[in-house]
């Protein structure tokens, strides 16, 4: 079993909050938030992987952010709901980084549909990639890093869907990210004994690729059945002037994934502009 969290009170923070010497995942990375992420652990000095159910995107992304920071970028093509998959990208980043020391969950899916006529695949769906994903990839990443023995870290993405409704038709959503926020407490106090910390980070609304589409689908769903659009101020409950951006939250994974966070485990960060307040 690995030594207990070390006590980092006299390290510089430029050691605090680097990342050299480690080994990165990333889910959903290709593109938006998960390719912001990606980029500021890189920036920090980790090599990475990044999975995405877009392979292109994903080894875009990879070849880009390995020549600007200069550390070895992978890539593959993973659906984070498929259990071999999952193990056999977790194998692959032990096969070309030599271990795993950060997984971020950052897969997700954001579908709108009323509750009384959402079907039963969506929900489905839903449940796969944001709750089964965020277990799955948890645990192959755990495994690995029991196995190497120097512990490590999970964060999560979740949501301030993991602490409100914003409007209605997000049933799916809503659930799952709450169903994520609890896992993330689960697994905190099931992997601390092998020196592995688990976070959340809960952004609101960013504008980033995944986000617009999912917007306007709903849009296009509610004008085909003659339903008005709903009008979703998202600046309404902003207390910073302005949306949040990708660069926004991934600063927040940086800290979560860095030894500034040492002492934190279980608990979600919100990255939320004051929205939930």
């Amino acid at each position: 079993m690995p030594a207990p969290f070390p006590d980092v009170s006299s390290a510089p923070i430029s050691e605090l909050i680097s990342l050299r010497g480690r080994r990165a995942v990333v889910t959903g990375g290709g593109q938006g938030l998960g390719k912001a992420i990606a980029a500021r652990l890189a920036e920090a000095g980790a090599d990475l992987l990044i999975i995405d159910i877009d392979e292109d995107n994903a080894r875009a992304a990879a070849d880009e952010l390995s020549g600007r920071y200069g550390v070895k970028g992978v890539a593959t093509r993973a659906d984070v709901s498929d259990t071999a998959a999952v193990s056999a990208a977790a194998d692959l980043a032990v096969s070309e980084l030599g271990g795993i020391d950060i997984w971020v969950n950052n897969a997700g899916l954001f579908p709108n549909a009323p509750a009384l006529e959402m079907p039963d695949e969506m929900w489905d769906q839903v449940f796969a990639v944001n709750s089964r994903g965020v277990f799955l990839g948890s645990r192959a990443a755990a495994r690995r890093m029991a196995a190497d023995g120097r512990g490590g870290v999970i964060v999560n993405t979740i949501s301030t869907a993991g602490f409100k409704v914003a409007f209605a038709g997000m049933a799916a959503y809503v659930a799952s990210k709450h169903a994520a926020r609890g896992l993330t407490k689960s697994l905190a106090v099931d992997l601390a004994p092998l020196g592995i910390r688990v976070l959340g980070v809960a952004p609101s609304y960013v504008p980033t690729e995944g986000n617009i589409a999912a917007a306007r689908a709903a849009a296009a769903s509610a004008e085909a059945v003659g339903e008005e659009v709903p009008a979703v101020d998202v600046m309404s409950h902003s207390r910073i002037g302005r949306l949040g951006t990708p660069d926004d939250i991934a600063r927040v994974v940086l800290f979560a994934a860095s030894d500034l966070a040492l002492i934190m485990t279980g608990s979600t960060l919100l990255a939320d502009a004051g929205e939930t307040l």
